[in-house]
């Protein structure tokens, strides 16, 4: 059996943790943990919610693991900032792979990641620390993903990709193969990527206009 596990955070991506782990894990969710200042409540699911600045003496990191469920905000900064903290206490960062999840690259997932189900991920491609990867992404055969970023869903990243570090990759983006994205980058939804980004690049689509047609004027649909 597994250590019991706090969750960081009291948002909706640290509902879906405690779903998933939950369900699909060894693990049991004992507690929630937030910074001292953003605590608005004590009790979430059933559980307790307590401060950040003294879960270590209420949940010891030697007998507890932990999870930090926060999103993107920041470009994944608050998320990497919170990881680095709760290892520095002492916590084992655990990870949550989906078994509905095809990971055929040996295991070689960081920690603290969370990888939802129906992502596939191919043989010699490598996930950081501390990625979240949302359902339904495509990772091809020797990509690197680097620690701290963001997938969001359906996402193809082909093979020989390299992804650095705090990215943020929108929904329905593609990479072409051997390109490489620097540190930082956000690539929109929907955005074709060909060539190398540098660090700190935006990619964005446009959105699709409202036609000057108005529904009730079609023929058919």
């Amino acid at each position: 059996m597994k250590k019991p596990l706090v969750i960081f955070g009291t948002s909706d991506i640290a509902l879906m943790a405690h779903a998933y782990f939950s369900a699909d894990s060894d693990h049991e969710v004992v507690a929630f943990t937030v910074d001292g200042a953003y605590l608005a409540e004590t009790e979430l699911c059933g559980l307790p919610v307590v401060p950040f600045e003294t879960v270590s003496s209420v949940y010891p990191p030697e007998d507890h693991a932990m999870f930090v469920a926060v999103g993107y905000a920041k470009l994944n900064a608050l998320r990497r900032q919170k990881y680095e903290a709760a290892k520095a206490i002492g916590y084992e960062l655990t990870s949550y792979i989906s078994p509905r999840a095809s990971v055929l690259n040996g295991g070689q997932i960081g920690e603290n990641c969370f990888i939802f189900e129906d992502n596939t991920i191919q043989p010699y491609s490598r996930i950081g620390n501390n990625v979240v990867m949302w359902s339904g992404n495509h990772i091809g055969h020797h990509s690197i993903i680097g620690s701290h970023t963001f997938i969001a869903s359906h996402v193809v990243v082909s093979g020989g990709v390299e992804i650095g570090e705090s990215c943020f990759i929108g929904v329905n983006a593609t990479l072409r193969d051997r390109i490489k994205i620097g540190d930082r980058c956000v690539i929109g939804a929907g955005a074709l990527i060909l060539s190398d980004a540098a660090p700190e690049g935006i990619y964005m689509e446009r959105e699709t206009e409202r036609s000057k047609v108005p529904s009730t004027k079609l023929r058919r649909i």
